[in-house]
């Protein structure tokens, strides 16, 4: 299809993080954009009043005129969209060019200095702090996020003189292998999405062809002891990094941890930048700091500049996102859904209030991911004083015989834990009693982040 004459960008699937990055990036070239998505949510609605036409309805009815003429439409889909649906069947069979949405935004790092960050975890704060680095630079940059950004409120930064593109590379579905990287971040390389991949070892595979895509001359910055081996082309530098391992290159030393703040000295192979403030003085932020420090740094950001963003930066939506804070309850959420992402908030939390209780309420995501590590999810779960269990967000996903949030909960070994579906989750909120509280989970656990908040606020 000719790129010049494309006018209208249709998108299955318009309400996902990664969608919405694109729908906003189009909307700002002036084209005219609608779509579909299965769910109103805050976001969707947000799009609209960018000028987005979203309808929640898979009618091929809905589709606008101005997007039914294959010579000038390109249609952008999420894998999570069933093959069976009708808009996209439409759409196949009547001779548009249909990609997926890692193929549109693979398109668009191929005429930049795409910056990517990969890994199983870590990637969304490490690429949103990347990002916050370079456009509070002298340098600027273009940053396609897979999370809300605060305080821009956006997932898409925009810059009209910088050809640097920050972009969160996700491995679901090996999206990651359409993207062409000029320097790339991988931050863990534990299994996940074994539902795509089958094998441990074939999803470490994939993260090493995603090595091989970076360009000559550029570089790689990986965190120590991810057990993959590079593939890298002639040229590209191979840098690691770490939080605590001195014999990275990349590191952090000096780390002071008081007064609900973390400060720590930056190493690296050109110096040291003495006293980094974190904004958001979370444990596991001082690797993920780390590691966009290492590529804004290489990327010409310069030391003064690196401290004053550091200590601005306000976080991720739903990463480990501080809702309500008092002297009695504080009440955090976070978007964790790998048994190690479990583990690294908890335990970053166990950091922060070392003598108050912990009750956490999770949300399993995929019946697949849940049979897969149920054991593992119970072991992170257990270094909670209290769990309270949530039913399993299918997602995509149809159901899996015998796998339920049960085979979670008999495992988990701590003291106090109930199970309980979103509805009856309100009144056990309001019957019991708590001091500190996680919301944990990537399904749709968001929506009652709220409704938590207020019954705790009152109580």
């Amino acid at each position: 299809m000719d790129a010049k004459a494309i006018k209208s960008i249709y998108f299955v699937g318009a309400g996902g993080i990664g969608m919405s990055a694109l729908i906003r990036y189009f909307l700002s070239k002036g084209l005219r954009v609608a779509g579909y998505d299965r769910t109103e949510s805050q976001l969707t609605e947000q799009l609209i009043a960018e000028g987005a036409a979203i309808h929640y309805e898979d009618d091929i009815s809905l589709i606008p005129t101005d997007f039914t003429d294959p010579k000038e439409t390109l249609v952008v889909y999420t894998p999570a969209v069933p093959e069976t649906h009708s808009e996209l069947t439409y759409f196949r069979s009547n001779g548009f060019e249909v990609l997926k949405r890692s193929q549109a935004l693979g398109l668009i790092t191929k005429s930049a200095r795409a910056l990517c960050i990969a890994g199983t975890h870590g990637k969304t704060t490490t690429s949103s702090m990347t990002a916050h680095l370079l456009h509070q630079s002298h340098i600027g940059c273009n940053a396609f996020l897979g999370g809300i950004l605060k305080p821009y409120d956006s997932n898409l930064m925009l810059s009209a003189s910088s050809d640097l593109t920050v972009v969160e590379a996700d491995e679901y579905d090996r999206s990651f292998h359409q993207l062409s990287p000029y320097m790339a971040v991988i931050t863990a390389a534990d299994p996940d999405h074994l539902d795509i991949y089958g094998t441990p070892e074939a999803y470490r595979e994939g993260f090493e062809i995603f090595t091989s895509l970076i360009r000559t001359g550029g570089a790689l910055i990986m965190k120590s002891g991810v057990a993959i081996t590079p593939r890298l082309q002639p040229d590209v530098r191979l840098f690691t990094y770490s939080a605590t391992d001195k014999t990275a290159d990349f590191h952090a030393d000096n780390i002071r941890i008081g007064d609900g703040s973390i400060v720590f000295d930056f190493v690296s192979p050109s110096g040291t930048i003495s006293d980094i403030r974190l904004g958001v003085p979370v444990t596991v932020n001082v690797e993920n700091a780390v590691a966009a420090i290492a590529l804004a740094s290489l990327n010409g950001v310069l030391p003064d500049e690196i401290r004053l963003a550091m200590a601005s930066f306000e976080g991720v939506a739903r990463r480990f996102d501080v809702r309500l804070k008092k002297d009695k309850i504080v009440l955090i959420d976070d978007y964790a859904h790998h048994p190690e992402e479990i583990r690294s908030c908890i335990t970053s939390v166990r950091a922060l209030y070392p003598s108050r209780r912990i009750t956490g309420i999770f949300q399993p995501h995929l019946y697949t991911r849940t049979r897969d590590f149920a054991e593992g999810f119970a072991e992170s779960l257990s270094l909670l004083d209290e769990l309270i269990l949530l039913d399993i967000y299918p997602a995509r996903e149809e159901p899996i015989e015998g796998i339920t949030s049960q085979i979670i909960f008999d495992r988990a070994t701590v003291a106090r834990k109930t199970l309980c579906t979103k509805a009856q989750l309100p009144d056990i909120i309001e019957s019991g009693s708590y001091d500190v509280v996680l919301t944990i989970g990537a399904g749709d656990i968001d929506q009652l982040v709220e409704p938590v908040k207020q019954i705790l606020e009152r109580k």
